[in-house]
């Protein structure tokens, strides 16, 4: 079972306007995925552009 998933155990508040989360929401549906899945997909692309190295 060494392919195991991470635990999901911490969570991330932020604040956006109405209009951008609906429309984010509302594209997300469209595409076939979920906010949490897409902004979890951007914090690991931002961590893999911008961590060098020796900080893995």
């Amino acid at each position: 079972m060494g392919d195991k998933k991470k635990a999901k155990n911490s969570q991330l508040v932020i604040r956006i306007n109405d209009t951008e989360r609906e429309r984010f929401v509302s594209l997300c549906d469209e595409l076939d995925t979920s906010a949490a899945r897409e902004v979890r997909r951007f914090i690991r692309d931002f961590i893999a552009e911008h961590e060098t190295p020796n900080q893995r």
